[in-house]
């Protein structure tokens, strides 16, 4: 940059856009908190149990638009969802169980 003065605001975008550039890079970036984002497959979760979309889907209480939704991405799928979809995919039996109850 030249020697023009830039506003303190200016000044922390350009800082934010620098620490973005390294921490893509893979750099430590000091003060930076990250989030790990994790995406849950709907269609492989049923896959891998097995199952139809109906029998999923009534099998865990979800409509059948919603899922056929989420399988064909026309609906984003919360975190709350997420969760849920997560916690099938590893105790399904548990899950139908305290669902039956």
């Amino acid at each position: 940059m030249d020697n023009k003065k830039i506003s303190p605001i200016a000044s922390g975008i350009i800082k934010g856009l620098q620490e973005a550039i390294a921490d893509a890079n893979g750099e430590p970036v000091t003060g930076t908190k990250k989030s790990i984002v994790l995406r849950v497959q709907p269609q492989k979760i049923r896959q891998q149990l097995n199952m139809s979309q109906s029998q999923f889907a009534r099998a865990f209480g979800i409509p059948i638009r919603t899922l056929q939704g989420w399988e064909q991405g026309r609906r984003k799928i919360d975190m709350t969802t997420a969760s849920y979809l997560r916690t099938i995919s590893k105790f399904p039996n548990e899950v139908q169980s305290a669902l039956a109850n």
